[in-house]
């Protein structure tokens, strides 16, 4: 009988806090915002991570990241609030064709309903990929959104590709 309580503990324990996946964000900083006397802080948190489907191409995003206790229990619903840029860091490698709009990346910013997402795209005239953060949540959404592009250009002797040949039409 003791065995089912410890189960349901563990379970939610799992839901609320899930393991580091290998396309999770790698964090770079974190800077107070607020301070809270006797629980955390709340924060911005600067996190990388690169596109999986273009390398070459890495983001940085800052959002909000609240402190107390429903913060630190991982309760409290994030603020809606993030910036984004993207850069090339190396020769430009589609591995895969994309949609125009095609997400990228998704972080929970709440404990039920609210997602951040990064989306893809390309500029086919400029030969620009395109990236838009936005938060969206079940009922309705956030107009808080930021956008960064990257111009696909040489590195070192590899010529450019064109995004417009790994579009899905």
């Amino acid at each position: 009988m003791r065995a089912i309580p410890l189960l349901c503990l563990a379970l939610v324990s799992a839901l609320s806090f899930p393991a580091r996946a290998a396309d999770e964000p790698d964090l770079i900083f974190k800077k107070t915002t607020t301070w809270k006397f006797l629980s955390p802080d709340h924060k911005l948190a600067t996190y990388a991570i690169d596109d999986p489907i273009v390398g070459g191409v890495a983001c940085h995003f800052t959002v909000p990241e609240k402190g107390g206790w429903t913060g630190w229990l991982g309760l409290a619903e994030e603020l809606s609030n993030a910036s984004l840029s993207c850069r090339q860091v190396g020769p430009i490698e589609f591995k895969a064709k994309f949609e125009q709009g095609e997400e990228m990346f998704e972080k929970r910013r709440s404990f039920f309903f609210k997602k951040m997402r990064i989306v893809r795209g390309c500029d086919k005239t400029r030969n620009v990929l395109v990236y838009v953060v936005y938060t969206d949540k079940l009922i309705e959404g956030s107009p808080e959104n930021s956008t960064s592009s990257v111009p696909i250009m040489p590195w070192g002797t590899s010529m450019p590709q064109k995004c417009s040949d790994w579009m899905t039409e």
